[in-house]
């Protein structure tokens, strides 16, 4: 599942005959140098994941749905990150360091994330329908794939187009998901999702569908205050 996206994004760079556009491709997997402008995209890159988790927890235990008393193997999560880290760069050099951007080019950011989303998400319909979930489950878990899909490119183009640090948004999803009490057993992807969509809705409302990076409040206001500015003197 994470070495394919890898070895066909390496192929097709070779075959468009860009010098070095392989190793560039590969290097793109610690491209710390892109994000020397954008290092307050790490917070969420690191944070959003476990929170969302955090909620969906919370969510549970309101709606007195079963749950065991959480066991967190805190030993075991630097282990997990590396593990899950490994797998996330070699997805994450396919789709974030080679498919997306062609993509956004044609149709905009958020039109781009859901059709590579749904790409990626019927790419693990095999490895889902594997844990012997029931059709339910692996639904639920198709349309968080998809929305997951359009958060890590919203962190993507926020961080100076960092496969780095879409990897780690990627990790630490994977990581959060399998530590739900216990151990992902009780992951429930009908209630995730409803937290990544709304996500989603958020993301879009605020920094525009069509780049997923154009923080819209903060234009509002600089427009704003040039106005009052123009108000106050009309000289300017």
């Amino acid at each position: 599942m994470f070495v394919v996206p890898i070895i066909v994004a390496s192929i097709l760079v070779y075959n468009e005959n860009k010098p070095n556009g392989v190793k560039k491709l590969l290097l793109r997997a610690f491209d710390f140098k892109r994000t020397k402008t954008h290092k307050k995209w790490y917070l969420p890159s690191l944070l959003l994941m476990p929170l969302i988790m955090v909620l969906v927890y919370v969510t549970m235990k309101i709606f007195g749905l079963p749950l065991p008393t959480p066991y967190i193997p805190v030993m075991l999560i630097p282990v997990l990150l590396i593990i899950f880290f490994i797998g996330a760069v070699g997805e994450e050099i396919g789709w974030s360091g080679y498919a997306i951007d062609p993509m956004q080019n044609r149709w905009g950011a958020l039109k781009a994330s859901i059709i590579l989303g749904i790409i990626w998400a019927t790419w693990h319909t095999i490895p889902f329908l594997q844990t012997l979930h029931p059709i339910s489950w692996v639904f639920w878990q198709m349309i968080s794939t998809v929305a997951l899909q359009v958060i890590i490119v919203w962190i993507l183009n926020n961080s100076g187009k960092s496969v780095f640090m879409a990897s780690l948004v990627h990790d630490t999803y994977n990581t959060s998901a399998f530590l739900f009490p216990n151990y992902g057993s009780n992951y429930k992807p009908e209630i995730t999702s409803i937290f990544f969509i709304g996500t989603v809705i958020i993301v879009t409302l605020l920094w525009g569908s069509k780049t997923l990076a154009q923080f819209k409040i903060r234009k509002n206001t600089k427009k704003q205050s040039c106005e009052y500015l123009k108000k106050d003197y009309p000289t300017l």
